[in-house]
């Protein structure tokens, strides 16, 4: 097979499994930090150290609203988190943050999993992600370019042409051409939300069980905040299926 066909066949195969396979990434991240945690030699603590976490939420937060915008101004009928289907697009869309940059929803899957590989508290690990991330997506936009040159032929190469890949070029904005769609917001990325504050608060209760034992559970901030988004989760979960977002 030539590498473009098998670049384009790992990127859709990946792109098809691409809400599953950062499971592992999940699992080996808190593999390093419950192993940095029973290693870890204690030191002084700084306003950095105290606050940690708290960047690390806020990295994943800038991810999550990156995509909130994205989804909000998006023309109906494209992939989204699609993962059955494969590759959907009725319209090239080239306005909103599609001007800055041709692949914004991968720019804010960066953020939202930086965020928790940095929670790992480990330098080679986040080095390593990036790495990863890189050759990890660069075959799913690899595959989703030769869907859209495929279906929208010049239209496509003519804005590739003008437009960045993955690192915005912020001088090029254009107004969105479609107003925000508070309910595809909620019905697209509503599970976000909650696996952000999961993914910290299952961090928290690891380092605790590690040293209390496996039983020991603590009632702090990343739990209520856990069961919050939970809670909100299954009840927009249960208005969609009741078609109330359609």
């Amino acid at each position: 097979m030539a590498l473009q066909n098998e670049m384009q066949s790992q990127g859709n195969w990946l792109f098809r499994n691409r809400s599953y396979l950062p499971l592992i990434f999940l699992v080996f991240g808190l593999g390093v930090y419950l192993y940095g945690e029973q290693n870890e030699i204690e030191g002084p603590e700084n306003f950095i150290a105290e606050n940690f976490e708290f960047m690390c939420l806020a990295i994943c937060l800038i991810g999550f609203f990156i995509r909130v915008h994205i989804v909000g101004h998006t023309p109906p009928k494209t992939s989204g988190r699609n993962t059955k289907v494969g590759q959907v697009a009725e319209e090239l869309n080239t306005t909103g943050l599609y001007s800055l940059v041709r692949h914004p929803l991968y720019v804010g899957n960066f953020f939202m999993w930086l965020g928790i590989a940095m929670l790992t508290e480990n330098l080679w690990f986040t080095i390593a992600f990036v790495l990863l991330y890189t050759v990890y997506y660069e075959r799913i936009m690899y595959a989703e370019e030769q869907f859209l040159i495929d279906k929208f032929g010049n239209q496509y190469t003519d804005w590739s042409k003008t437009t960045p890949a993955f690192i915005p070029h912020f001088k090029k904005y254009k107004k969105p051409k479609y107003g925000f769609n508070l309910k595809k917001v909620i019905k697209k990325e509503k599970n976000g939300l909650v696996a952000i504050f999961a993914l910290f608060w299952l961090f928290e209760w690891a380092s605790d069980a590690l040293e209390n034992g496996i039983t020991y559970f603590e009632l702090n901030g990343w739990f209520y905040a856990a069961i919050l988004t939970a809670v909100l989760y299954f009840i927009l979960k249960i208005m969609k299926k009741r078609k109330m977002l359609d």
